[in-house]
C-alpha cells in the first residue's frame, strides 16, 4: 500500500434486516477501513431478495455508474458475498476492481497473518473462494490474443484452464502441510490435556478485548511481559492462537489460549482452514465468552459467537460471559459486576481480574474440570 489510501464506495442490500442491516454496513465500513481504505460513500437498496444476475437492480447499478463518473472510486466493496455470476456480470458492466464482505475479510486476514500456519491457513481459504470465481476474476482474459472471436476465447480459456489447475495443485499441497501441522497441534493438546492443568479459551467478536484480558492476567499473576499478546484496537489485530501457562495462586494454575476473533457472515472458507486453530476453544474445559459491552450490538454479536462455537463443536463447554469494557458504559467505580455466570468489567483498567479468576475456579471445581 502507498501513503495514498484507496478510495472505496460501499454497496449493499438490505432484505428486510431492519438495524441489523445499518450495524451490518457500518461493519463494513470497518472492515475497509481496517484494510487502510478511505470510505467515499455508500449506495443501498431495499430488496425482497438479491438480483439473481447483478445483486443490486438494474436501475440502481446504472445511478452507480452516473454517481462514479463524478466521483471516481478505485474499489467496490459488496456487503455479503457475491455468487460467480454476480462477480462477472458486474465487472463486466463497471470496469471496476470488485470485492465482496468474503474478499475484504480475507484480504484483512491474509496482512496481518504472522505465523507460517496462520498464513497458509489464509492462502487455503482465499484460494477455495477464488476457484469458482475465476472466470470473473479474469478481466484480462477478453484482451488475451490480440485478436477477436474464437481465437481469443480459445486463448482465454487455455489461460483459465492453466490457472484452474495452478490453484488446485497448490490446495493440495496446502492441505498436506495444514494438515501436518494440525496433527503437531493435536499432538501438543494431548501433552497439555494430561498434565491435568485446565485450559480455558478466549472467544468473542473480533475487537471485544480478548487480547487485553490475557494480557492483563500476565501482568496480574505472572509479572511478565514477555509472554504479551498484540493489543490493539482494530478487527483481527491478532490471527495466531496463543496458549499461556498462568499461576494465579497456590493450587491455581491454568492454561489461558487467546484465539482468532469471530465476526458476522465469517467466510465458511477461513472457519474450515483456521479449523486446527479453533480446536483449543473445542478442547478447553471452559470458555471465556468476552463481549463489548460498550457496544450497542453485543447481544447480536454473543449470538454469532455462539453460533461459531455451535459449527466448531464447542457449544456444549462451559462459558463465562465477560462483558469487558463495562467502564464506558457503567464508570470505573461501578466495577467489577457479577452475576450468575456473567461479569462486568475492564480488561483495560484490570478492574474484575481477582473476581473473574474467582469465577473461573468455582465453576471448574463444579465441572470437574480443575484437576
Amino acid at each position: 500500500m502507498t501513503d495514498n489510501k484507496e478510495r472505496a464506495f460501499l454497496l449493499g442490500v438490505n432484505l428486510n434486516d431492519g438495524e441489523n442491516f445499518e450495524r451490518s454496513m457500518q461493519e463494513l465500513k470497518s472492515l475497509a477501513e481496517a484494510c487502510q481504505m478511505e470510505v467515499m460513500g455508500q449506495m443501498t437498496q431495499n430488496l425482497a431478495k438479491p438480483h439473481n444476475a447483478l445483486y443490486m437492480g438494474r436501475g440502481k447499478i446504472g445511478e452507480l455508474q452516473d454517481l462514479l463518473e463524478q466521483e471516481p472510486a478505485d474499489v467496490l466493496i459488496f456487503d455479503r458475498s457475491l455468487t460467480p455470476s454476480q462477480l462477472r456480470n458486474l465487472q463486466n458492466i463497471l470496469d471496476l476492481p470488485i470485492l465482496d464482505r468474503t474478499t475484504l475479510i480475507l484480504e484483512i486476514f491474509s496482512r496481518r497473518a504472522q505465523t507460517r500456519e496462520a498464513r497458509l491457513q489464509v492462502e487455503s481459504a482465499k484460494l477455495q473462494y477464488i476457484l469458482p470465481r475465476l472466470t470473473g476474476m479474469h478481466k484480462a482474459l477478453s484482451r488475451q490474443g490480440g485478436g477477436s472471436g474464437l481465437a481469443n476465447r480459445g486463448a482465454g480459456e487455455k489461460k483459465l484452464e492453466l490457472d484452474r489447475r495452478r490453484i488446485e495443485k497448490r490446495m493440495a499441497e496446502l492441505r498436506r502441510e495444514l494438515d501436518r501441522i494440525s496433527t503437531e497441534r493435536e499432538t501438543q493438546r494431548r501433552k497439555r490435556g494430561q498434565s491435568g492443568i485446565p485450559r480455558v479459551a478466549l472467544v468473542g467478536y473480533t475487537n471485544a478485548g480478548k487480547s487485553t484480558l490475557m494480557n492483563r492476567m500476565l501482568e496480574t499473576y505472572m509479572r511478565n511481559d514477555a509472554g504479551k499478546v498484540l493489543e490493539k484496537d482494530m478487527l483481527f489485530a491478532t490471527l495466531d492462537t496463543t496458549v499461556r501457562r498462568i499461576q494465579a495462586g497456590p493450587e491455581r494454575v491454568f492454561l489461558l489460549s487467546d484465539t482468532v476473533g469471530f465476526i458476522h457472515q465469517l467466510p465458511a472458507g477461513l472457519v474450515k482452514a483456521f479449523r486446527s486453530t479453533l480446536d483449543e476453544a473445542r478442547e478447553a474445559d471452559l470458555l471465556l465468552l468476552v463481549l463489548d459491552d460498550s457496544d450497542e450490538d453485543h447481544i447480536r454479536q454473543k449470538q454469532v459467537t455462539e453460533e461459531t462455537l455451535k459449527e466448531l463443536g464447542a457449544g456444549d463447554i462451559p462459558v463465562i460471559y465477560v462483558y469487558n469494557k463495562a467502564d464506558l458504559r457503567l464508570g470505573e467505580e461501578e466495577l467489577p459486576r457479577v452475576r450468575g455466570d456473567r461479569i462486568y468489567m475492564s480488561a483495560r483498567s484490570g478492574a474484575g481480574i481477582p473476581e473473574l479468576t474467582d469465577m473461573m475456579f468455582a465453576r471448574l471445581k463444579k465441572t470437574g474440570g480443575a484437576g
